[in-house]
């Protein structure tokens, strides 16, 4: 079983790299309503066949899988088996990613140019990086860019510091990432809105920065960001190759702490591949290097992920809690408390390992043990459409509705530090 389950993993990926279609592909939304019923899909979820884009521990909300045209008939029947219902919520997931093309294409051709910045659809890297730069030049006293080095393909991975303007150095920092995983578009989406608002609407958000500077990496993974774009849209990982057959690594699975326990994979062809070596990834050692480098200001850590309306903190490799679980509580409970009062919308708040499962080598514990911030939090941004597709319409409504939550966020981290 094992051989077989390794060896269908690996043309899998063989798919991917060559740029995978999704033809056929469906997404189920799975209903458990008891523990068994959630043993069965966290056993499921360890076959890599099966792309679970959400599997929360929770009650009363359905795990997320999408799952291939040849393992449809075996997935489907062991759900009956164990009678779990389901709902096929995306018959098609190849019509759906060339209709988020198509709007996407039609909302370029159709944009209002005379901003900077557009939130009426998802940027490519490179606008990214020049808006960036355009800040930058716009607002020198306030705003900083800084190459931290390059990704595997050779792209500048670049942060923005953003301050008030008055000259002081040493100020505690909030240090905020995005798109880790490179299919979760609307992460850096949600990154580019908080830089938008400290700086071109700097006024009515002063306070945030009098004692601090803000750090803002949008995003972490560029390669794999840029390969969604335009070889295979539901690639997670980064481009490094992982061994002779398979293309890379899950970067959330690839800090030095506690890496390789749980919940990541040694199979190079997995999607939580957890790399050769901690670190071995390009992008986690600059993501690294620029937390220790902050070690001391930094009091805040927040890295942006989608989906599914959480709010996460450590310990991701274990269900204990961190001593400061108190502090870390209250800044997370502050940001699902501003959201659920500004739009409704519901936020699950907890430890990695409680409200989901245990995944050991992630970004937000290495930031909260090894660099010492004190605060570390994994946001989950809401869903579009199957999980990873919001449609154009639905990224300003998501990313206004995310800066709520940081703003509030934020204001308890200064309030408290």
């Amino acid at each position: 079983m094992f051989f077989k389950i390794a060896l269908s993993v690996l043309f899998c990926s063989i798919a991917f790299a060559a740029g995978e279609t999704y033809e056929g592909y469906k997404i189920y939304d799975v209903n458990a309503n008891n523990a068994f019923e959630k043993e069965v899909l966290l056993r499921l979820s360890a076959n890599d066949n099966y792309d679970f884009f959400d599997l929360p521990k929770i009650f009363g909300k359905p795990a997320r899988v999408m799952v291939q045209p040849e393992d449809q008939v075996d997935f489907e029947t062991t759900l009956n088996r164990f009678g779990l219902s389901y709902t096929v919520i995306n018959e098609n997931v190849a019509k759906s990613i060339a209709e988020e093309a198509e709007q996407m294409n039609y909302v370029r051709s159709a944009a209002d140019t005379t901003g900077r910045i557009s939130f009426a659809s998802f940027q490519r890297f490179d606008a990214i990086n020049a808006y960036l730069d355009e800040l930058a030049k716009a607002y020198p006293t306030r705003v900083t860019v800084k190459t931290l080095g390059k990704s595997y393909e050779k792209r500048d991975m670049k942060t923005i510091t953003i301050t008030n303007g008055d000259g002081k150095t040493n100020k505690k920092v909030i240090l905020m990432d995005a798109g880790i995983h490179a299919r979760e578009w609307i992460a850096p989406a949600g990154a580019l809105y908080v830089i938008h608002q400290l700086v071109e609407n700097y006024s009515e958000n002063a306070h945030l920065l009098k004692d601090y500077d803000w750090v803002i990496l949008p995003v972490v993974n560029p390669d794999g960001y840029e390969y969604t774009h335009t070889s295979s849209r539901m690639w997670r990982k980064t481009r490094q190759p992982a061994s002779s057959t398979c293309v890379g690594t899950d970067a959330n699975r690839n800090f030095d702490f506690h890496w390789g326990e749980v919940g990541a994979s040694s199979l190079s062809c997995s999607d939580t591949f957890k790399g050769k070596t901690a670190f071995s990834e390009p992008e986690t050692q600059l993501l690294r290097d620029l937390m220790l480098s902050l070690t001391g200001r930094a009091k805040f850590y927040l890295t942006l992920h989608s989906y599914g309306n959480y709010l996460l903190y450590p310990w991701g490799y274990t269900s204990a809690l961190p001593d400061n679980v108190k502090d870390l509580d209250e800044v997370a409970q502050a940001g699902a408390a501003a959201i659920r009062s500004s739009t409704g919308t519901r936020y699950s708040v907890g430890s990695s390992t409680n409200v989901l499962y245990a995944a050991a080598g992630g970004s937000d514990d290495y930031a909260l043990a090894k660099a010492n911030i004190p605060i570390a939090i994994c946001m989950e941004l809401p869903a579009g459409g199957s999980g990873f597709d919001p449609t154009p319409a639905q990224i300003t409504p998501f990313v206004t509705e995310t800066w709520t939550g940081i703003k509030a966020m934020a204001e308890k981290v200064i309030a408290k530090f």
